[in-house]
């Protein structure tokens, strides 16, 4: 049974993803009012009007983060396959869906890895893309994920994933579900090598990833406005026949309860990565420091 199909496609940042979008002009569903397009973009995607946050796409996500001209896309030559040869109510098989997404996303899955450098700071970097089908956790997000933490551990460059997903991915079935247990695993890797790992959640962040790989960071931050839980608000209340609270679920709901360390505006994102990558660095200095000074002042060598 094929799980993957060998795909050869790499991603440069430097080129339109996509179908072309000519139009100047785009409304706020917050505000109502038109904005130009440019402006909106410049402004990390955010409403210049009233401060509502686009959607950023998974090329958009990294060229806000790394330093110019850094990003090498690493991500293994795989795509989907139909292990389960599924279709859904209308008779659309899985796999047109998923050229339907390529197509219009020009990407290949749901995720990209590369390396990059984040203020000058090595990293190995995974972002999620919602257009592609929800950026829903298949068995290639799975694979692209464990080859991310393996190359990070390996190379000892912290970790960051970036995550935008809407859950498991349903057309995959049990083998989706499986990808929980296969991340959580490969997490391993990094805690072995003592490497750090760093998770962003945006909106949304849902179902089997937010119960899995995004919720097990070393420090696990919260972009404003991000959505944050496993099962929607509805079957929750209609599960424990409870009303729940206004802000179930929110970033605010999510950081008073301990889920995330903090919550962030979306232009203060890498500022917060960089400071919290220093911080990591300065643990790693000072574990080797004590040995370098008492060398230095003793003036021999020091055997342990």
């Amino acid at each position: 049974m094929a799980i993957f199909k060998r795909k050869y496609f790499k991603l440069s940042l430097d080129q339109p993803t996509g179908k072309d979008d000519e139009t100047l002009w785009m409304k706020c569903k917050a505000c109502g009012e038109l904005v130009f397009k440019k402006r909106v973009r410049e402004n990390n995607n955010i409403c210049p009007k009233c401060g509502e946050y686009f959607f950023l796409t998974a090329p958009e996500r990294i060229q806000m983060l790394v330093d110019p001209g850094t990003f090498e896309d690493i991500s293994k030559p795989i795509g989907a396959a139909d292990p389960l040869d599924f279709a859904d109510q209308g008779g659309v098989p899985y796999l047109d869906k998923v050229k339907k997404a390529q197509e219009e996303t020009g990407l290949s899955n749901e995720i990209i890895v590369g390396k990059a450098s984040l203020n000058e700071v090595s990293v190995i970097l995974a972002v999620m893309d919602f257009r592609f089908i929800g950026g829903s956790m298949g068995s290639v997000m799975g694979e692209q994920l464990c080859h991310a933490m393996r190359v990070a551990a390996d190379e000892r460059r912290p970790f960051i994933l970036v995550s935008s997903t809407g859950g498991a991915r349903m057309q995959e079935g049990i083998l989706s579900l499986m990808q929980m247990a296969k991340t959580l695993s490969a997490r391993q890797w990094l805690e072995a090598a003592g490497v750090p790992f760093i998770s962003v959640m945006t909106y949304p962040t849902t179902g089997g990833v937010q119960a899995s790989i995004a919720n097990v960071g070393d420090i696990t931050l919260a972009e404003k406005g991000a959505l944050i839980g496993f099962a929607g608000r509805r079957v929750i209340q209609q599960t424990i026949k409870q009303t729940l609270p206004e802000d179930f679920q929110t970033d605010k709901f999510a950081y008073e309860h301990g889920f995330v360390d903090r919550v962030l505006k979306r232009e203060g994102l890498r500022q917060e990565l960089s400071r919290i990558l220093r911080f990591f660095a300065g643990i790693s200095r000072q574990r080797r420091e004590p040995m370098a000074l008492r060398i230095l002042n003793s003036g021999r060598s020091h055997e342990r």
